[in-house]
């Protein structure tokens, strides 16, 4: 097995490492606090092509593999999590266009995509159906060339600029299991109907909107039924949350390199008893573990990532690269702030931050019970615990 990455892939990552530190790191804490929107970081992301990392060379996109995708996320977090959930959205939207869309979809969405002149998120949860996503109210109705749909989705990132926005709709209620009567619509931002309601307040996740869309008797045409054929939507949701998962697993990972990079940094520099706490071996034992945990994540990123590059199915990986990410960061944020003491509660040092931050990602692209029976059940159903 070779754990190491290729030539164009470490190229890859020292663009993106050179980006993070010119145009993200910098601004990153003022910008978090006061709640100013990042548009020189997101024209920057324009320029570099990030916002076509999923999009095929024939529509003007970078079409990289999934592992370069996940270091991407990595590296953008390392720094601000918050720019990195700018990004995310919008390649699962483009990833679903591109394996799911029709000729025509693809031609008229994923040349703007790429370039962020388009810009797009994806509308699966309401306010009364997250993990469940089978229990979702937004319905839609044919009525000739056009479905009207009503209802309400909400924490949707990217909500204020998407053009389109993917939306999960029932479009036959009374399916039967209840999947078969769901599909995703494209809906066009300036839609009929169509409108963000509100911004929901957020203990972190800052730099990206996270809104309440609300659809009322809004007219989609059925050109925009992804993939020209209903009840497939829950199967083409949950198949793009696959790519999702790596994301989040590469945020993990990013926001836990940055606390093991934080805690190292201060170990180093803050004296009690006429030492540097980092010659003290309570401070080490945490510091070992820290990066054992974030090295370990990162491989089973990578891992997850190399899975889906393979073609093969990949919701094991991805699920348990995931989970196990996720809650490393949530571990990696506390330790750190636990090493650097009274300080790690004040916004003069970035800890604080990462410790708000990495809460969402045991929550987003499926919460780590949701995906603690996912595993399970496919280990179950699959014998694969008996290797």
């Amino acid at each position: 097995m070779d754990f190491t990455l290729t030539e164009e892939q470490s190229a890859f990552r020292d663009v993106m490492r050179d980006f993070v530190r010119r145009e993200v790191a910098p601004v990153a804490n003022e910008w978090e606090r006061s709640g100013r929107y990042p548009t020189e970081i997101v024209d920057a992301m324009k320029q570099m092509g990030l916002f076509g990392l999923l999009i095929p060379d024939e529509h003007g996109g970078m079409d990289a593999d999934a592992l370069s995708y996940g270091i991407a996320f990595e590296e953008i977090s390392r720094a601000w999590m918050g720019i990195a959930g700018i990004l995310g959205s919008h390649s699962l939207a483009t990833d679903l266009i591109k394996r799911y869309g029709t000729d025509d979809q693809r031609k008229r969405y994923l040349p703007g995509l790429a370039t962020g002149e388009r810009r797009s998120g994806i509308a699966l949860t309401e306010p009364g159906a997250g993990s469940d996503l089978q229990g979702i109210s937004t319905k839609a109705r044919r009525e000739g060339d056009h479905y009207v749909v009503n209802g309400t989705k909400t924490w949707i990132t990217n909500a204020r600029h998407a053009d389109p926005l993917p939306v999960l709709v029932k479009t036959d209620p009374d399916a039967d299991p209840a999947h078969r009567g769901m599909s995703i619509l494209l809906v066009d931002a300036d839609a009929a109907g169509y409108s963000v309601s509100r911004d929901i307040p957020k203990l972190g996740y800052k730099g990206t909107e996270s809104c309440e869309v609300v659809l009322e008797d809004v007219r989609v045409p059925t050109d925009n039924l992804l993939g020209g054929e209903e009840g497939l939507g829950l199967k083409q949701a949950l198949s793009a949350l696959e790519i999702g998962r790596v994301n989040i697993a590469a945020r993990s990972v990013g926001l836990g390199q940055a606390s093991l990079d934080a805690a190292v940094g201060y170990s180093r520099e803050r004296h009690a008893f006429g030492q540097p706490i980092a010659e003290f071996q309570a401070i080490q034992l945490k510091i070992a573990d820290m990066a054992t945990d974030v090295q370990a994540g990162r491989l089973l990123m990578w891992w997850a990532a190399a899975k889906m590059d393979s073609g093969e199915r990949s919701d094991l990986e991805t699920g348990m690269a995931k989970l196990y990410c996720s809650e490393m960061a949530l571990r990696c944020s506390l330790t750190a702030m636990r090493i650097h003491g009274g300080y790690g509660y004040s916004q003069e040092y970035d800890v604080e931050r990462y410790y708000r931050d990495a809460p969402l990602m045991a929550i987003g692209e499926g919460t780590s019970d949701i995906l603690r029976i996912v595993i399970a059940r496919r280990l179950l159903a699959d014998g694969l615990g008996a290797s």
